[in-house]
């Protein structure tokens, strides 16, 4: 019986170690392919440990993020000046969308207050118009009501100057129902 196990065992170890040693990484890249806990590193881009909770799948760190993020100051810093242009094409990139954002955005004249800032968060079809109003996610504390109603208005009515925006197909088709956060930041000098 002894002698049985021990073949057994022996057999089992060979067969587990010949599969390790021909298992390639597959070539295509961000090819989600789950990983063996069994599998050596490295499983491409990540690899996966034992002591790790639930199914051990690949991901890959976009440079975007899966929510798109935006800021938009009012007065933008030197270095930053050419994001702050409007593109002369079809908007195509997510670059070129920000920087289509950047360029429709003014700022209130009245009701103005220094360092205010203002979070929306939206999303636009396939057409490039909205497909609701944006909705308010944040706004500095302590700011009166009027001040805030101000400002809204102000996203609003320059976003809706820009609209419809001019994607191409396929960023049309990418962003369609994505949301789009986007802060502004009031960082004039006023009453100067």
């Amino acid at each position: 019986m002894w002698r049985g196990i021990l073949v057994f065992t022996v057999l089992a170890t060979s067969i587990v170690a010949a599969n390790a040693q021909h298992r390639q990484i597959n070539p295509i890249p961000f090819a989600h392919e789950p990983c063996s806990v069994l599998d050596g590193p490295p499983c491409t881009p990540y690899y996966c440990s034992p002591l790790e909770p639930g199914p051990c799948i690949p991901e890959i760190d976009y440079p975007y993020g899966q929510n798109l993020q935006l800021t938009i100051e009012s007065v933008p810093p030197e270095a930053d000046r050419a994001k702050y242009q409007k593109p002369d094409h079809d908007i195509d990139t997510i670059g070129d969308l920000f920087a289509e954002l950047r360029t429709c955005w003014s700022p209130p004249s009245d009701n103005a207050r220094a360092g205010m800032q203002m979070a929306v968060r939206f999303s636009f079809n396939k057409a490039g118009g909205l497909i609701g109003p944006p909705r308010l996610t944040f706004a500095t504390a302590g700011v009166p009501a009027d001040t805030r109603t101000s400002y809204l208005n102000a996203i609003n009515s320059s976003l809706n100057a820009c609209l419809p925006l001019k994607f191409t197909s396929g960023l049309g088709d990418a962003l369609a129902g994505r949301p789009i956060a986007i802060r502004y930041v009031d960082n004039r000098e006023l009453g100067k």
